[in-house]
């Protein structure tokens, strides 16, 4: 049980920060929160040895078990990477934010509460066997990533950015759902390891290309692949640490994930192949090239950021194609999942050591604006140390971890031209070009955020804030992500022995049995390849074009800011759903009741009636019916000529007495039809209702002149008439076709033995519908509070312009 219940730790952790906040003035609340993130650490690092070994550790919860969903904690090497990273990294940006966030400044508890709930959000996603889980878990990573991101809400900016990560991740979420349902409908099962065993079979089935498709989306918008990538940007208002925690190392990891867990289900597609690695190598390059656009230290490193995911996206795409060749394990098709979860570490690593010293930078200078940066070396050693690995490392340069995995990307993508697979003949070339030159665009943004702000000349005049460097306390956590980037260079098979390997085997599990199968070494010099040649290729160029960069950056304010995605996402969110949305509404928005019911009467009928007949579901049989008597005629009359009076009586009285007319009729049949109690019920009802009209009879304004028109009552008159067709062919038609013994006999059986009552219509009213009256009785209750507290509230402001008179 401790292994689910660690999954919610955060969650109750954080019920208790408002109360540390408040009471416990004069420490940090960090402090307090620093020690769940390292207790999970501590925790997820038992499993360790076991997973190295192949082993998965289960644990089930049942939640709803008569739909077969259930929390079901499932560790293996995959799940198990991304826990510790999810814990890890979130130990470090803790502790960074608490000399990050002023405590006297800050809602603290606010901010610790978010971050807790997406911390077990995020813990959820990765551990969830149970797809209906991860569903629940996932969005619930977009709602507290909405209010982290806004959690400077008195900024417009965090506002907006705020909303437009929620907009579009939730969005992919639920079209992620349908997804799911669709595998669950195909499998008969919601378990993520039960449709892995049935992949063979779901591949035939045809929604098995459409549930791919939606489950892709979902990932797409998570993991901010091109189209989608343009929340992202805009998420870089919230505070530095969560752009360290949610944006470089955990939440757009989250649609990583997902294609990395279902890539054993879906990779036996190309549709898979293409979409996941063709928008993986186009986001990385579209990212890559707009990186060079920004200003803002932490605009380049969100652009950064995507280019960075489409590159691991685009190795799991490529990665799939194992699946279709024989002897897959002994291919260069192996690198690409390996590469994909060794740079996914590495870019935990350094980009989370970057993000920390952009909001150094911001925190000492008080602007992110690369344009006044500059000089900041000789006053910031360390911050500048830190950023020269981060930024070497991810421009892919020795003796730093990204060298090594973005060696391994490009062996991945030139092995794509060796196969005549899918067409990858034809269109294969075009990955390593691509790749070589968002590569070389990488290489220039990852000089240009180092050496744009920490070289060069020193503009004090420009800068808010006398520039120092930041408190030991700031510079722990990037220091330390610094020493991993290095650490990892020179010892990378501990590394990969102990968390990538597991994790290929995750991803791969109908190639590999065990870790021990994946025979990969990892090495800095492999000898002059074409790999090799390519980087040398990649550096040189890199180099001539930062160099020249100011001749050629001004190329990007040419483009037309009218046709971008962000103008698409602000004229759907402004004017399609905005302005335009707002004058059709005002068409049938009128405040009026009657119209909204006219609405509604005249919408159920016509979808009624004409699901009866596209189904051909009228089936009237009047074989053992009851004869029809004249008293019974009669009466049908009555209710006609009393319903008819009703609606065209001139006055209120005579409505009244022809409406009480019908209920005291209806009354009749009930006896007839031998039900005394409901026949009870509805005198004393009618009785009531027309008590009740004559008292209020008084008070009521005289008709008025707009009532009392006639040129809509055709109309009203044809929605009546459709209403009621509709509940009697629907009637007629249900009564004829009773395909199960109707639940009648059951209560006569039951209503004595088991609920120990001799009245079978109270019974059901107070023992087999008890929740259903208990909830009406609730509803009354109420709305009778309400309607109290609306007369207390009209009296008391009554008195008191009295008094002020």
């Amino acid at each position: 049980m401790l292994q689910i219940l660690c999954l919610f730790i955060p969650i109750i952790a954080a019920f208790f920060m408002p109360f540390l906040f408040k009471k416990i003035r004069n420490v940090h609340t960090g402090w307090f929160v620093l020690i769940v993130p390292l207790f999970l650490v501590v925790y997820y690092s038992t499993f360790i040895p076991a997973v190295s070994k192949g082993e998965t550790v289960i644990e089930q919860l049942s939640w709803i078990p008569s739909l077969g969903i259930s929390f079901v904690s499932y560790i293996d090497g995959l799940s198990l990477l991304f826990s510790l990273l999810i814990s890890g990294i979130g130990a470090l940006v803790v502790l960074y934010s608490i000399f990050y966030l002023n405590r006297k400044k800050e809602q603290l508890h606010n901010f610790y509460i978010y971050l807790l709930i997406f911390m077990s959000a995020m813990l959820g996603v990765v551990q969830s066997d149970n797809m209906i889980t991860l569903y629940f878990f996932w969005e619930l990573t977009s709602i507290s990533s909405f209010l982290l991101i806004g959690y400077w809400f008195n900024r417009d900016k965090s506002r907006f950015g705020a909303l437009k990560s929620m907009m579009i991740t939730v969005a992919g979420g639920m079209l992620m759902l349908g997804g799911f349902v669709l595998l669950s409908l195909m499998g008969g099962t919601f378990s993520i390891r039960a449709l892995i065993e049935q992949a063979p079979q779901l591949a035939t089935n045809d929604l098995f290309i459409v549930a791919l498709v939606l489950i892709l989306l979902g990932a797409f918008t998570k993991s901010a692949q091109f189209p989608f990538y343009i929340w992202l940007p805009d998420a870089m208002e919230a505070p530095t640490p969560v752009s360290a925690y949610l944006h470089s190392a955990t939440m757009v990891k989250a649609g990583i994930y997902l294609v990395a867990r279902f890539t054993p289900i879906f990779a036996l597609s190309e549709v898979w192949v293409w979409l996941v690695a063709g928008i993986g190598l186009l986001t990385l390059f579209w990212g890559s090239f707009f990186a060079l656009k920004q200003t803002d230290l932490k605009g380049i490193l969100a652009f950064s950021t995507v280019s960075q995911l489409g590159l691991i996206m685009s190795l799991l795409g490529v990665s799939a194609i194992a699946y279709h060749i024989d002897g897959a394990e002994d291919t260069v098709f192996k690198y690409a999942a390996f590469a994909a979860i060794f740079h996914l570490i590495n870019h935990a690593t350094f980009k989370g050591s970057l993000f920390m010293i952009a909001g150094i930078v911001d925190h000492e200078t008080g602007t992110r604006d690369i344009r006044k940066l500059g000089g900041l070396m000789s006053l910031m050693p360390v911050s500048f140390t830190v950023a020269l690995i981060g930024s070497f490392s991810m421009a892919g340069l020795p003796p730093f971890n990204g060298f090594l995995s973005k060696e391994m990307f490009l062996t991945a993508m030139l092995s794509v031209t060796e196969f005549d697979l899918f067409n990858f003949s034809t269109w294969g070339p075009l990955f390593p070009i691509i790749a070589w030159v968002a590569s070389v665009f990488t290489f220039i943004y990852s000089f240009y955020f180092v050496f744009k702000t920490f070289t060069g000349k020193l503009n004090v005049d420009q800068l808010p804030t006398k520039p120092h460097e930041a408190p030991i306390g700031m510079l722990i956590s990037p220091v330390l992500l610094a020493g991993l980037v290095v650490t990892i260079f020179f010892i990378p098979n501990i590394v990969t022995d102990t968390f990538v390997k597991p994790a290929v085997v995750a991803i791969q599990p109908f190639l590999y049995s065990s870790p021990y199968d994946v025979n990969i070494h990892v090495s800095a010099w492999h000898g002059p390849t074409t790999e090799l040649y390519m980087t040398i290729g990649i550096v040189v160029v890199g180099l001539l074009l930062f160099l020249t960069l100011s001749k050629w950056q001004k190329l990007y304010s040419a483009l037309p800011e009218r046709f971008t995605l962000n103008r698409l996402y602000d004229f759907t969110i402004n004017e399609l759903l905005g302005s335009w949305m707002t004058r059709f509404s005002k068409l049938y928005m009128t405040g009026s009741i009657r119209k909204y019911l006219a609405y509604m009467f005249t919408a159920i009928p016509v979808i009624v009636i004409g699901t009866l007949i596209v189904k051909n579901a009228f089936a009237f049989k009047f074989e053992g019916s009851s004869p029809i008597h004249l008293y019974e005629i009669i009466l049908i009359l009555v209710l006609v000529i009393g319903t008819i009076t009703t609606v065209f009586a001139r006055s209120r009285i005579t409505s009244i007495i022809a409406l009480g007319a019908v209920g005291y009729t209806v009354s009749l049949f009930f006896v007839i039809f031998n039900a005394p109690d409901l026949a009870l019920t509805q005198l004393v009802i009618e009785t009531i209702s027309v008590a009740l009209f004559l008292m209020a009879f008084y008070h009521l304004p005289k008709f008025s002149k707009v009532e009392e028109r006639t040129r809509f009552k055709f109309g009203r008159a044809f929605v009546s008439i459709a209403v009621g067709i509709m509940v009697t062919l629907v009637a007629l038609s249900s009564h004829s076709q009773k395909f199960i013994e109707s639940i009648s006999s059951y209560y006569k059986e039951t209503v004595y033995s088991e609920a120990g009552g001799g009245n079978i219509v109270n019974v059901i009213l107070v023992d087999y519908r008890g929740f259903d009256t208990l909830f009406e009785i609730a509803v009354l209750a109420i709305a009778g509070i309400s309607i109290f507290a609306m007369i207390k509230l009209r009296l008391s402001r009554k008195e008191k312009n009295y008094e002020s008179k």
